[in-house]
């Protein structure tokens, strides 16, 4: 398996486990087997970060909020934090600050937390009265537990006086590791760990039961407020507790040069804590910074997670099974004799491609050595003890299709040859087009569709939307019923209108992720406008060909696999008869109340302020920022020693703007 097909699985598998573990509260793989998984796959992109934007699944927060809870919109989202491994990556951390702001040698300071492993909520105050708590389902929407949260005793009721009048307190709920054990010990139901105890105690329908499990709260963060409360992270921690809020007494205010001994002092304290942590969290101290740098995809680019270090073991490599992705990827993975590693049970493990087979020299009946990398899944190190296998001869052929399986010029990847014909490419597609991020279609999971398919009632995208015409033989298949099968066609029913950018991401191209889907709509406007672009751009030298490759973040390799999908008849074939069941929205740019909304802007020169700062604050304010100057462009930001971008502009009569200029239409 190829590079591409084992991301490609290594992604459906994190998107598999957040479900289990965001909305179920039932993890089918340990953290440090999902950390593995995130680790992995993050290496692959690492290498290939054109395929970035295809990672949806790393860009997921929480899970949708259960259906038995009333829906809380965040006013401010709750996302989620990146990981770092060791103190090179998080000196790395510390460079993309500095890089952000245009820092050069100032220190920064931060505040280190210990990373509870819990149920993240927030806690809403108006008036200075407690009013309701809501988890943070997928991050935009949360379901509300405000009686479930009413049931802690340590929970505030109110704010003094000098509080503002309306905040959102967020923290994390937990189970100490005894009150884990005495739980477990009391009923028929085990639970996993103290993590998903304190989510399925928390997220229960009835209150009363809630009320019977001992849970704990500690407060670190803040969301929406109406007046600001401190100037730095460690004064508002100092605030909360000021309020009556627990605060994490570990958690403490560092230099710079401090974070990696902070950091080892609380890997030894770890085992003796008494309750469960998986590394620190650390967040630039100053509220200031934190505001100007902002959010990247879904995590803060001011904070992060320092997990503790890869915990190792040795077994048997009893298969080397391949696995088929959607866009024909082949990508290995390792079947182990089961082994305990640091408290998990591991039974597989990532083996990336066939380079990496071949560079590690593993062979089936090997012992090998494994690390779990941050509490996630497993990856092979290297081989312990040589067994009486022979070197593994890497598929030409595809295991599920039988189509000759290729690797073209410099892909690492070996992909089936078979398209449309390979029955596994297929599954995989209409399992990503019902996915969340695209048609998120309730009840069309990986079960239902592989159900379907082979059944004979999907054979492509198109057809998921004539299943209601089948709804009564839907019902009679064993497992369903009258009423799930009404459910399933309501949900197809309630998707035939989507919006332009979850539809292109729907369809699956290489390299369209959800970024670059966005990009795509917000640029093209409609679908009719993007398709007709698309249809002309595949005429070399044309107007269109040329607009793609202007859109910032649509790089030649991405442009050449979109081509690519209209190039092919059967995919205009699906589109047509996508066309007749499904309506597009148009793509609307969002409502903001600044002079830059909606304006093409160019960057040239050298700023005072770093690059990556002016830009991601000029598309903060509804701005598209390009690469070149054309005759879309409205505004094109000079500073000093600017060259052809600046004289084309003057060219082309487009205003040129200052760097001050900019700053005042920015409200910098």
């Amino acid at each position: 398996m190829n590079d591409r097909e084992t991301l490609d699985a290594l992604l459906a598998k994190i998107e598999a486990a957040n479900t289990a573990y965001h909305e179920h509260d039932a993890p089918e793989i340990t953290d440090a087997e999902y950390d593995a998984l995130r680790r992995e796959a993050e290496a692959i992109l690492a290498a290939h970060p054109e395929w970035r934007d295809d990672a949806k699944a790393l860009a997921q927060v929480g899970g949708k909020p259960a259906s038995g809870f009333k829906k809380v919109i965040h006013r401010t989202p709750m996302l989620s934090l990146d990981n770092v491994f060791d103190a090179e990556e998080f000196a790395e951390f510390i460079a993309r600050i500095r890089r952000f702001l245009g820092l050069k040698d100032e220190a920064l300071e931060f505040v280190a937390e210990p990373k509870m492993d819990g149920l993240s909520i927030s806690l809403t105050y108006e008036h200075r009265q407690f009013a309701r708590a809501a988890t943070r389902g997928d991050g935009t929407e949360g379901e509300d537990v405000t009686a479930n949260i009413l049931t802690l005793e340590s929970l505030p009721r109110e704010l003094p006086n000098d509080a503002p009048d309306f905040i959102e307190i967020r923290g994390e709920v937990y189970m100490t590791k005894a009150d884990f054990l005495a739980l477990n010990a009391s009923q028929e139901r085990q639970f996993a760990n103290p993590r998903n105890a304190a989510a399925g105690s928390l997220r229960q329908l009835d209150p009363s039961i809630t009320a019977k499990r001992k849970l704990s709260l500690f407060a670190y963060a803040q969301g929406e407020t109406s007046k600001p409360v401190a100037q730095s992270h460690w004064d508002y921690l100092e605030t909360l507790r000021r309020w009556g809020f627990a605060v994490n007494p570990l958690s403490r205010l560092v230099k710079e040069a401090g974070t990696e001994t902070f950091q080892a002092e609380m890997g030894a304290e770890r085992a003796a804590l008494p309750y469960d942590i998986d590394g620190v969290v650390y967040k630039v101290n100053d509220l200031a910074l934190q505001n100007r740098l902002g959010f990247v995809g879904r995590a803060p680019r001011w904070a992060v997670a320092w997990k503790f270090p890869a915990e190792k073991a040795s077994t048997v490599l009893e298969d080397i099974e391949i696995q088929v992705g959607r866009t024909g990827a082949l990508t290995p993975r390792a079947r182990l004799k089961p082994v305990n590693v640091g408290g998990v049970l591991v039974t597989y493990a990532t083996l990336h491609n066939e380079d990496e087979i071949a560079r590690k020299g593993v062979r089936i009946g090997d012992v090998v050595e494994l690390q779990r990398a941050g509490d996630v899944i497993p990856q092979i190190l290297g081989v312990f003890k040589r067994g009486d296998g022979q070197p593994y001869k890497f598929p030409d052929h595809c295991p599920v299709c039988g189509s000759l399986a290729v690797r073209v010029d410099d892909d690492v990847v070996r992909r089936c040859t078979g398209g449309l014909t390979c029955p596994a490419q297929v599954v995989e597609r209409l399992i990503h087009f019902c996915s969340r991020g695209a048609f998120d279609i309730e009840g069309m999971g990986e079960k239902t569709v592989r159900e379907f398919h082979d059944a004979g009632l999907l054979c492509g995208a198109a057809d998921i939307f004539g299943l209601p015409a089948h709804e009564g033989e839907i019902a009679k298949r064993e497992g369903w019923g009258e009423v799930s099968a009404a459910k399933l066609s309501a949900a197809i029913a309630a998707r035939r209108e989507i919006g332009l950018a979850r539809f292109i991401f729907a369809l699956g191209i290489r390299r369209i992720g959800e970024n670059n889907a966005k990009l795509l709509a917000r640029h093209y406007g409609s679908y009719a406008h993007w398709k007709e672009a698309m249809l002309a751009a595949r005429i070399i030298g044309s107007d269109a060909r040329l607009e793609l490759g202007s859109i910032s973040g649509i790089g030649p390799a991405i442009a050449q696999d979109l081509l690519a999908f209209f190039a092919e008849e059967h995919n205009l074939a699906t589109l047509e008869r996508l066309e007749a069941g499904v309506r597009v929205q148009e793509e609307h740019a969002a409502a903001i109340d600044s002079p830059l909304a909606g304006k093409v802007m160019v960057f040239t020169g050298t700023l005072t302020m770093a690059r990556p700062e002016a830009k991601a604050r000029a598309e903060a304010l509804g701005a598209k920022v390009t690469e070149s100057v054309s005759k879309k462009t409205d505004f094109v930001v000079v500073g000093e020693d600017a060259g052809s971008k600046a004289k084309k502009a003057a060219e082309l009569g487009i205003e040129i703007l200052s760097e001050q200029q900019f700053r005042n239409l920015a409200g910098l």
